[in-house]
């Protein structure tokens, strides 16, 4: 079925390719549109990677995505929800975070038994 696009393809790597150019101590101060495009094609691309609605990934303010197959979830809290901060995701869909590292470090909250996604990160070779 494929997943409803918002951000075209080449504006969503152009900002992530603009997050990855800045210097680490710069990029939480990328203009709120570059991070906001970058962070929503991301979460679109999981989408696309890991079609399904059996987890909520949450990436606040700017958006949030279904993925991975199995039940689907429609009312109340989700019971696999992964939450995770813009600068975070963007790290772990880069392959400049790991996983692990995230979720130790509190990086990332994840809760239910589907919302690992070590699996499906990083999202991006090259850009």
């Amino acid at each position: 079925m494929g997943v409803r696009r918002r951000i075209a393809p080449e504006a969503g790597r152009a900002a992530v390719r603009t997050w990855l150019a800045a210097d680490p101590e710069a990029r939480a101060s990328l203009p709120r549109p570059v991070l906001a495009t970058a962070v929503r094609y991301a979460l679109e691309e999981l989408s696309e990677v890991a079609e399904g609605n059996s987890v909520e990934v949450r990436v606040p303010p700017f958006g949030v995505a279904q993925c991975i197959e199995g039940p689907r979830h429609t009312r109340g809290t989700p019971p696999n929800v992964v939450e995770v901060n813009p600068q975070t995701w963007l790290g772990l869909v880069t392959g400049i975070t790991e996983w692990d590292s995230a979720l130790s470090g509190g990086g990332v909250s994840a809760s239910g038994l589907r919302a690992d996604l070590s699996g499906l990160l990083p999202l991006f070779g090259t850009l």
